[in-house]
């Protein structure tokens, strides 16, 4: 049923169709419309049975939906940024005690200074907490993930983050093919838990586990996600052919078959890439682009055979490890078959920057050309920085880095009064 429908109300109507039973509502940007849509859904009785419970904090939307998961409901949430991070406890739980959560994080930077805009800081703070990590390429693709979330979530017993980007996709109007009801019920089987708290049939979830057993839970919760790298490629192919279009999987390559040089990204910033390898393309340059569409579990061996001929890897990342360089590339790094020197690190768009065909076609010819650093900060304005270190030099007290970087680019709210 196609639509033209903003990302985070199609995302709602998704997850509408595949029946939650209990949603847990905390507003936060760039999420908070996809809360909104299905309140509202819930409201005038479109999404029947199914409870929406307005909590006072994001530590308490995701111990709601640990409850509730644990009462044996489909339970579903979203939040952003410093809401995922006020989670982190509960988001750690729900992973431990096998619960198969599902969650939209509509990725936003992470203060501070604050910064409501997109980049992936926030699910990459929470890379480990043993969530399985989808990330949407584009709002189709966002609509898509969330009927395969729950799918995965449910059979493997684990819970599932889906990744969009804030204000990118989520608050972008564009055609989406929404999946109708009745596709989605053959889908999506009704929901059988693995574990259930039942008062005919007490027991204790989340109990103490001391040594004799801790190490033993975390290799189960280890070998799931080990699991779930066949079934996302499996039940992949299946909803293509269910639903005529591709979405989901673990890795898929653009241009690559003879590629010297490969870029590899996650989220929306693939659009861009693809546009500008096309124009590369017509100047002779041999570039192809792979877009990881599952960051966790880590797909080395898909990673490893998609680079496997190509003798350059340059990873697009929009999050950073301060002290260390890229996240995203680590990763890389260590299933790329060949030397590690060959991976280079380009971080780009961090609290929303633009990231632009003209910036990207100027780094991938220099990175055709041998001479792209092993690390670089896309559009850094050198200049500013410059001028910050100086000040320091200069003097001891130079006040917060953050408002004084403001008044060098001429911000008038960072002035004093």
């Amino acid at each position: 049923m196609l639509k033209q429908i903003e990302g985070s109300q199609a995302v709602a109507e998704a997850v509408a169709r595949c029946r939650p039973e209990v949603v847990c509502a905390y507003p936060i940007s760039p999420q908070t419309h996809i809360v909104e849509s299905l309140g509202r859904l819930v409201a005038s009785g479109e999404l029947r049975h199914c409870e929406f419970i307005n909590v006072e904090s994001e530590f308490a939307a995701m111990s709601v939906a640990i409850g509730a998961s644990a009462a044996g409901a489909r339970a579903y949430t979203a939040t952003a940024s410093q809401g995922l991070l006020f989670m982190a406890e509960a988001v750690f739980n729900a992973s431990g005690l096998g619960l198969p959560i599902v969650m939209t994080v509509a990725n936003r930077a992470i203060g501070a200074p604050i910064n409501i805009w997109n980049d992936h800081s926030d699910s990459m703070a929470l890379r480990d907490c043993g969530w399985i990590q989808l990330f949407a390429e584009n709002n189709q693709e966002a609509v898509d993930l969330h009927v395969q979330a729950f799918r995965l979530a449910e059979e493997l017993s684990l819970p599932v983050m889906v990744c969009m980007d804030g204000f990118i996709l989520t608050h972008a109007v564009e055609r989406v093919d929404l999946p109708t009801q009745d596709q989605v019920d053959a889908w999506l089987p009704p929901y059988e838990p693995r574990q259930v708290l039942d008062p005919a049939d007490p027991v204790s979830i989340g109990a103490m586990v001391g040594p004799e057993a801790f190490m033993e839970v975390r290799y189960l919760a280890h070998y799931k996600q080990r699991q779930a790298l066949d079934l996302i490629p499996e039940w992949a192919t299946q909803f293509q052919q269910v639903f005529g279009r591709a979405a989901g999987g673990l890795v898929r390559a653009y241009r690559c078959e003879d590629a010297e040089t490969v870029v590899v990204a996650l989220g929306s910033i693939l659009g861009t890439l693809k546009d500008t390898v096309d124009a590369l393309r017509e100047e002779g340059l041999r570039i192809g682009v792979l877009g990881l569409h599952c960051f966790r579990p880590w797909p080395a061996e898909a990673v490893r055979a998609a680079l496997a001929h190509v003798g350059r890897v340059v990873v697009v990342e929009k999050s950073l490890a301060v002290g260390l360089g890229g996240i995203v590339s680590q990763n890389v790094r260590a299933a790329y078959p060949h030397s590690p020197d060959h991976v280079h690190t380009v971080i780009a768009g961090l609290g929303g920057r633009a990231i632009t065909r003209a910036s990207l076609a100027g780094m991938l010819r220099s990175a055709a050309g041998g001479t792209l650093g092993r690390l670089t900060f896309l559009d850094l304005d050198e200049g500013l920085v410059a001028r910050a270190l100086a000040r320091e030099k200069a003097q001891r007290r130079t006040g917060p880095l953050a408002e004084a970087l403001l008044r060098d680019v001429g911000v008038v709210a960072a002035r004093p009064a």
